[in-house]
């Protein structure tokens, strides 16, 4: 018999604000986290705004040490507040160790180290570079890292499908849950890759929106008048529980999730197909099969 599935947690980093209560309340007062690009000299870019994260310290979440092995942002805990090792679901229950896992869901990974790790290999050779580089780019070192900090032991993966990947995390989360193969999952969408290279490339394929002069107003996905998306960088996560297990520990119910679908409409690299099947295909998922 397949396993209910809720939300027993959240977490948020976003250019609105470090928190689900901050990241909220911004939204609701309507106020916009899209701005001039700071993290680079983009004057020669055609577009020149981003959706930068603001006030961001990651050692209030991570410890120093792990901190060097994580190009990624990520959220912890509701709140924005770290949790330390060994708290959380696993601590309460330890034997249910193997049966909590993380997938983490991030487009291109650890561009911005890339970027930097080639400028000294120019510069200064092979032996400057950091033995952290590897770890640094990878993008499951941020599912690893959770799990570090959590000691959760069962699956740990990260997916990248582009925009869908922390989608398709969260669901594959789910389905885990679903069948019985984890009790508890840490699950998102992490990014951080506002750099010249891909803003550069972005600008290339003639994606990215160009109204510098009104950033605020640049995000329209849905206008007619829309000229490309914002890039932006933050995080997501859930925290999802058997249904059984997150009443058996009185865990707070944010909500429920009833299904899950996925497709692709086989058309283009980049562009969806213009009679939206790809959409009204993963409507018609057979996420509802028998028990």
């Amino acid at each position: 018999m397949k396993k209910r599935v809720v939300v027993t947690g959240l977490g948020l980093v976003t250019p609105v604000g470090i928190g689900v209560q901050e990241s909220w309340e911004a939204l609701c007062q309507g106020k916009s986290g899209i701005g001039p690009i700071t993290r680079f000299d983009a004057s020669g870019y055609r577009t020149r705004i981003a959706g930068e994260v603001k006030g961001f310290n990651s050692e209030d979440f991570v410890s120093p040490e792990n901190d060097q092995a994580v190009g990624c942002l990520y959220p912890l805990r509701p709140g924005g507040r770290p949790h330390g090792p060994g708290t959380g679901p696993v601590a309460d229950h330890p034997e249910i160790a193997p049966l909590v896992g993380v997938i983490t869901g991030s487009g291109l990974g650890g561009l911005r180290t890339i970027e930097e790790t080639h400028k000294i290999l120019l510069s200064r050779g092979p032996d400057r570079i950091s033995p952290f580089f590897i770890p640094m780019i990878i993008a499951n070192m941020a599912p690893g890292q959770i799990a570090i900090q959590f000691g959760a032991k069962g699956p740990n993966l990260s997916l990248e499908t582009a925009c869908a990947a922390g989608a398709h995390a969260i669901g594959d989360s789910f389905k885990l849950i679903q069948r019985g193969a984890a009790k508890v999952m840490f699950c998102g969408g992490v990014e951080s890759v506002i750099t010249p290279l891909a803003v550069g490339g972005f600008n290339a394929m003639r994606a990215l929106s160009t109204r510098n002069d009104a950033p605020e107003k640049a995000s329209r996905p849905f206008d007619r008048d829309r000229d490309g998306f914002v890039i932006g960088e933050g995080g997501g996560i859930m925290l999802l529980e058997d249904l059984e297990f997150a009443l058996e520990r009185g865990a707070s119910i944010l909500g429920e999730i009833v299904g899950y679908g996925l497709t692709g409409d086989a058309y283009h690299m980049t562009a969806p197909s213009p009679d939206g099947d790809g959409l009204s295909a993963a409507c018609r998922w057979p996420w509802r099969t028998p028990d």
